[in-house]
């Protein structure tokens, strides 16, 4: 089968289409023929070097992908059959031909539903409603802040907090982000690039801040997350894209407003052996999921989920797809498309 492959860390110029062997599937696995995949940052850290996949994760890119059933493997409980169209939150392997799933990992897509938006859903949308409700235990009517407003997991993340009867606060870089943001759902939105985000989420709450922060920024935001958090807040970092080191008074500014830290990298909850990070997570976050969003994504629901797909490419254009996340240029999810 053909995969997105780069043999040494460096630039989107690494990336190739490289023929390898095609995956059988093991114990309770699934194998589904990819047509589409999606990219994520995380993908961009793996290609530079710096975030490898987890010990037996394949070392394919990939983390999200949209197919149908291609083979069943030894075990399996007859969830699933060959022709399923199905939907999966991977560790890698995405961005090829086949690849192998744990059957509690599969999501069937909704019939109304293309693979090219279906593949827009798992690694994003799982992440935000992981981050709400597995992490920061959102509440009805709690104000929610959340930074790079307009990425895949920002645009899913406005969604699910309107969904859980929650206001969603936004930070973009552009005022085309920021209007995709509103026309999502998003009560208010700041530019980070030319406001203060803080001040102005002061002003918008009447001064008494928001319950959570989404945070995938890290150390440049610190100072005006602690402004605007309010007392009891919870601070839920999940990406780095500044840097991660900090100087000042972070614990007290924290202690001040009896505030917490909360960090989360789904990726690497894979095959370890505690019972929190065990594959048995990802598949309790995969059903609960798949119980109370998933049928929202169907024609008639009420309130309507939408994935929003910003570009599709085909998989000759991996690079020039990284390129285009790596500019941020992206409004919502940039799409693999696999060839037959």
């Amino acid at each position: 089968m053909f995969a997105a492959y780069f043999d040494c860390p460096g630039g989107p110029e690494n990336l190739y289409i490289k023929e390898v062997m095609k995956p059988d599937p093991g114990e309770g696995e699934v194998l589904v023929k990819v047509s589409a995949s999606a990219l994520n940052r995380g993908d961009l850290l793996q290609r530079r070097g710096k975030y490898p996949p987890p010990k037996g994760a394949s070392d394919i890119l990939g983390l999200e992908a949209a197919g149908s059933v291609a083979g069943l493997g030894p075990g399996c409980s007859g969830r699933w059959k060959i022709g399923d169209a199905v939907m999966a939150l991977l560790s890698g392997g995405g961005q090829a031909q086949y690849v192998t799933v744990p059957e509690g990992l599969l999501m069937p897509i909704p019939k109304d539903m293309t693979f090219i938006q279906a593949a827009a859903i798992p690694e994003a949308w799982l992440t935000a409603f992981q981050l709400l409700h597995f992490v920061g235990k959102v509440q009805e009517g709690e104000r929610v802040l959340i930074h790079a407003g307009a990425s895949g997991v920002g645009m899913a993340a406005i969604q699910l907090v309107r969904l859980a009867k929650a206001i969603p606060i936004v930070t973009a870089g552009t005022q085309e982000k920021l209007e995709a943001t509103a026309n999502a759902g998003a009560a208010a939105g700041f530019n980070y690039k030319n406001e203060d985000f803080s001040e102005k989420v002061l002003e918008f709450t009447q001064g008494s801040g928001v319950d959570i922060i989404l945070d995938c920024v890290g150390a440049s935001h610190w100072e005006k997350n602690i402004n605007c958090l309010s007392t009891d807040g919870r601070w839920i970092i999940y990406g780095l894209l500044s840097r991660g080191e900090i100087h000042g008074d972070l614990l007290a500014r924290l202690l001040s407003k009896r505030a917490s830290i909360h960090t989360s990298l789904l990726r690497p909850r894979h095959k370890e052996a505690s019972s929190v990070y065990s594959p048995q997570y990802k598949e309790r976050l995969v059903r609960a999921f798949a119980e109370e969003v998933l049928p929202h994504f169907s024609a008639g629901a009420s309130p309507r989920l939408q994935p929003l797909v910003d570009s599709v490419y085909p998989l000759h254009a991996i690079a020039e797809a990284h390129r285009a996340m790596e500019e941020n240029r992206n409004i919502g999810k940039i799409v693999i498309e696999i060839p037959v």
